[in-house]
């Protein structure tokens, strides 16, 4: 290149035509890139001092190289603090240029025209190394540009070398790469293959832009249905989720929006066609294609089939559920080593707990006889009483204490006085047990302020004096693995550590708000205000506006 440069401008343009169609870029860029290349080769010639520029025309390939003095203000000669005399090869200031001329400010330039000149071995060097760096700068600018908005796209390329698992593909502009674990299993890729991957991801790094692609991203499954689906393709029929094990077995929600076209029918095509064309690119993986529904519950027994399920009960805070199957259908519904309930899961977003009919009546039946007992004991009557309170869905000594009245008077043989009696036992028994977790709570030194603590209860202060927090600031000073348990390795052995309060099943947002709450009550940290009230103006409500929440 460097010694096109130095040959004629024919060939100065041509070389800038080729590297442009080559690496795909302007030719602008690469006739920039030239001329900062003849720049520093001048400047190491003639001193680098000297502020000397080149324009390449772009239409003749003529080349000018010119020295630029600039006028600056006189304050600007004062030597700079580091020593740095006033460069008087490049600037000059007012009160001088003003002896030669008189319409000069600052500002005004004065050019020299230099001479051509022939470029020696390190010139060359120098010249070939900007040129080949600014091109590489462009041609990596392109790449980001091209690719950073086609996340999501299916893209062809060509497998150019594997490297310890990692599959380097060429897409013609660009060169993305497959990582192990975006690979699917057991999928062997020689040099020279054609590919087919999904783009999830483009990174601008410093040695390039990462074109991220993948064979095993749900996505990717999604994207090929598209192509086979003309219903998916036009939006008529909507793909909401997909759980994949990447190579076994993948599960797929889709949803009409038309209700004369069935979704499930129309991705399995005549005969299983459509279906069949993306496990043959998915290399066998199976796919199961369910309805999605708007109804949890329902799509969380679409999303376990084959398998049939009896009861789910939804834990909405905690976001699990636990779902009732015949005893025979147990190892179906749970799947060859968890695959079928974990991608259920994963399709849904809830945490799935699978049981039988047995296993959940004999739960069920633990269950009335340990209520029945604490009834018995706390409320001091016969057996009789306790399972009807049981029965009718009471679980707790503070439900019978602090409901209405009424919902205990209208249990079946009871009346109003026998709720009253049940009531004022259940309120004696809470006023005796929370006595004496307070002795316990003292005994342990656990100061008062800590039960001020937003969040903590007698139980939860008598668990923090036996685990050594007894102030407000040994609360505030305790991390979340502190508080709810942690796992560490010791000797090369996984060791659980337990938590002060390991047996509340706090979660981790409320290990987190206890702490916090903890450490404002400390004054470690300020409380975040209370937003304000918006209030409406009287005349507003009478034309029925009401009050917007901000942002």
């Amino acid at each position: 290149m460097a010694t096109g440069i130095s040959a004629n401008r024919l060939e100065l343009l041509q070389i800038a035509d080729a590297v442009a169609r080559e690496k795909s870029i302007d030719k602008e860029i690469v006739i920039e890139a030239i001329e900062e290349a003849m720049q520093k080769a001048a400047r190491s010639r003639y001193g680098a001092e000297h502020d000397i520029r080149v324009k390449i025309d772009p239409a003749t390939g003529e080349m000018e190289t010119k020295r630029v003095v600039t006028v600056v203000a006189d304050e600007a000669a004062v030597e700079a603090e580091d020593g740095t005399p006033f460069n008087t090869y490049a600037f000059q200031t007012l009160s001088e240029a003003l002896k030669h001329d008189k319409k000069a400010v600052v500002g005004t330039t004065y050019e020299e025209i230099l001479p051509p000149f022939e470029l020696g071995r390190v010139q060359t060097q120098m010249a070939r190394q900007v040129v080949t760096g600014k091109v590489r700068d462009a041609e990596r600018e392109r790449q980001y540009e091209e690719f950073k908005d086609r996340v999501g796209e299916i893209v062809n390329g060509t497998v150019k070398r594997v490297e310890y698992g990692n599959i380097i593909v060429d897409l013609g502009r660009g060169e993305g790469v497959v990582r192990r674990d975006q690979a699917i299993p057991r999928e062997v890729f020689n040099i020279g293959d054609r590919i087919r991957a999904y783009i999830y991801d483009v990174r601008r790094e410093t040695k390039g832009p990462q074109i991220m692609l993948s064979r095993a991203h749900g996505g990717f499954m999604a994207k090929l249905f598209a192509q086979e689906v003309p219903e998916v393709y036009d939006g008529v029929i909507e793909i909401r989720a997909v759980a994949r094990d990447p190579g076994s077995r993948a599960k797929m929600a889709v949803v009409s929006n038309d209700s004369s076209i069935d979704p499930v029918g129309a991705c399995v095509g005549m005969r299983g066609s459509r279906v069949q064309a993306v496990v043959a690119e998915l290399q066998g993986e199976k796919i199961d294609i369910i309805q999605w529904n708007p109804d949890e519950a329902t799509f969380l027994v679409n999303a376990l089939a084959p398998a049939e399920v009896t009861k789910v009960m939804m834990d909405e805070e905690e976001e699990r559920v636990e779902v009732v199957v015949p005893d025979e259908q147990l190892s179906l519904a749970i799947g060859r080593r968890g695959q079928n309930v974990r991608l259920a899961s994963q399709l849904c977003g809830w945490q799935i707990d699978i049981m039988t009919e047995s296993q959940e009546s004999e739960r069920r039946q633990r269950e009335f006889t340990e209520r029945t007992a604490l009834f018995q004991e706390a409320l001091d009557v016969d057996e009789v009483i306790a399972q009807l309170l049981v029965t009718e869905g009471f679980a707790t000594v503070e439900e019978v204490a602090y409901v209405e009245e009424h919902e205990i008077a209208n249990i079946e043989g009871f009346d109003e006085a026998t709720a009253e009696e049940l009531q004022a036992r259940a309120r004696e028994f809470l006023e005796k047990e929370a006595a004496e977790l307070d002795a316990k709570r003292k005994e342990a030194g656990v100061e008062d302020a800590v039960l001020e603590v937003e969040g903590v209860t007698l139980p939860i202060a008598v668990a923090l004096g036996a685990g050594g927090v007894k102030t407000v600031e040994d609360l505030a000073d305790l991390a979340t693995d502190e508080i709810r348990g942690s796992f560490e390795s010791k000797d090369g052995e996984r060791v659980r550590v337990p938590g002060v309060l390991e047996s509340f099943n706090l979660s981790i947002e409320d290990a987190e708000s206890l702490i916090l709450k903890a450490r404002i009550a400390a004054g470690w940290i300020e409380a975040d205000p209370e937003p304000e009230a918006e209030y409406v103006e009287e005349g507003e409500a009478d034309a029925g506006l009401e009050p917007q929440n901000e942002g």
